[in-house]
């Protein structure tokens, strides 16, 4: 009996052990990009992972109405999601307008109260797209509201590393991934057309790509992707000299 019941601990220890991971983005795409790697890391080893995108990104492609544009960034973004073993979820807003304002905050907090992550990523603070940064502040507030009516699951929140949102963002947290994390983060950027068309002006795969090549060198790692996590996390308390 006491055998048996080591086998089922035993058994049970992986999926008790399981974090869900909610990384919220304000367009699709924003966090397959920056962290993407990361997700379908954490999600081979069993951790549930869900995308939340607050916009679709939907005015991005210049001659294409932003109702087809929608139509396609949904698919893309649900194929995305495939490819890093997530699920995913998607915001009211649109392409421009995501809102700071505390209702939306209060929405943002109910998919948190259904998610129940233990773990959030989004968006660093400064950038120079405005609905990243309100996507930032919605975040930061939702956790909180989330918090005061009873959803205490948030055990951290990292900013992504993004390069529209450069300024000021310090790697402080870095995570190794594998080469079939990269291979899967590329199953998913490549899933959005504009990471390799044209129209986006950005060359998003070779930028990410020499990304975690260089967060992988400062963490003696092949490869790497880095995170902030707000100043006031960043301590150390020690009782002697290491």
């Amino acid at each position: 009996m006491r055998l048996a019941l080591c086998l089922l601990a035993a058994l049970l220890a992986p999926a008790l052990s399981a974090r869900t991971i909610l990384a919220i983005g304000a367009h699709a795409g924003d966090m397959e990009l920056t962290c993407g790697a990361l997700l379908a890391h954490q999600s081979r080893l069993g951790d549930r992972v869900v995308l939340l995108h607050l916009s679709l990104g939907e005015r991005g492609k210049p001659g294409v109405p932003p109702e087809t544009y929608a139509a396609q960034k949904k698919r893309e973004a649900e194929a995305a999601a495939k490819a890093l073993g997530a699920e995913v979820l998607f915001g009211p807003w649109q392409d421009g307008d995501v809102p700071t304002t505390d209702e939306a905050a209060r929405w943002v907090a109910a998919q948190i109260k259904t998610v129940q992550p233990n773990l959030v990523l989004t968006h660093w603070k400064n950038s120079i797209h405005k609905d990243h940064a309100a996507a930032h502040r919605l975040v930061v507030n939702a956790v909180l509201f989330a918090a005061i009516e009873g959803t205490r699951t948030v055990r951290s929140v990292y900013y992504a590393e993004n390069w529209e949102d450069s300024e000021a963002f310090q790697p402080y947290l870095y995570f190794a991934v594998e080469d079939r994390d990269a291979e899967d983060w590329h199953k998913a950027a490549l899933a959005y057309e504009f990471t390799h068309a044209p129209f986006s002006g950005f060359d998003y795969i070779r930028y990410y790509d020499g990304l975690r090549m260089v967060r992988g060198a400062e963490a003696r790692r092949r490869l790497a992707i880095a995170f902030d996590i707000e100043p006031t996390g960043k301590r150390r308390v020690l009782d002697a000299l290491p």
